[in-house]
């Protein structure tokens, strides 16, 4: 029970000081635990670590590059609901559009796929053997049958695909590959 007082205690002075409903859920978590409520209390704490993922997805959308001129851009709120499926992590993605021409956007960071790709993305000689190679500012990018791929800080991962490399590059070239990088750091 002390270690419990003091692990509330802890999560009291790390938790913002008004409530909100993450902090109110780790608290019915802890409030469960405290009353021996065992699986009640592993429930909310999953459901807190969705919100947290939740938020963290809100923060990769928001790298996503602004559409071109000319063109509109529609962020696919569902992504992360796929990713669940896929061992978790968090991802973003969307969708450029120009009325003739449409491709996806998509980032995957924190996840089992993307560090078994790593080795793959971050060895030249493998990227060059999966396909041709091309530069957008200083990212390596491989482009085997018309999906654009590159690993971001050997976690994340960015996908280009849906039209050709020329009609996907000024979105590419929009990104900011560092501040990408520096996600949930």
């Amino acid at each position: 029970m002390i270690r419990t007082t003091a692990i509330a205690f802890a999560l009291a002075a790390v938790l913002p000081a008004h409530a909100d409903e993450i902090s109110d859920t780790i608290q019915s978590a802890l409030d469960a635990y405290n009353a021996g409520d065992v699986a009640f209390a592993t429930e909310e704490l999953a459901f807190a670590q969705q919100l947290l993922q939740q938020m963290s997805a809100m923060s990769l959308s928001d790298c996503l590059p602004e559409a071109p001129e000319g063109w509109t851009r529609e962020i696919n709120t569902e992504m992360n609901a796929g990713l669940a499926m896929m061992g978790g992590g968090v991802g973003a993605e969307a969708e450029y559009s120009d009325g003739t021409d449409t491709f996806t956007v998509r980032y995957m960071a924190d996840n089992p796929m993307v560090t078994a790709m790593a080795g793959m993305l971050s060895n030249s000689a493998l990227m060059a053997a999966m396909g041709p190679m091309t530069r957008v500012g200083r990212q390596k990018y491989v482009n085997p049958a018309g999906t654009m791929s590159t690993l971001v800080n050997n976690r994340i991962l960015v996908q280009a695909e849906g039209a050709a490399p020329e009609i996907m590059r000024p979105v590419l070239e929009a990104l900011d590959h560092r501040k990408l990088g520096e996600f949930g750091t």
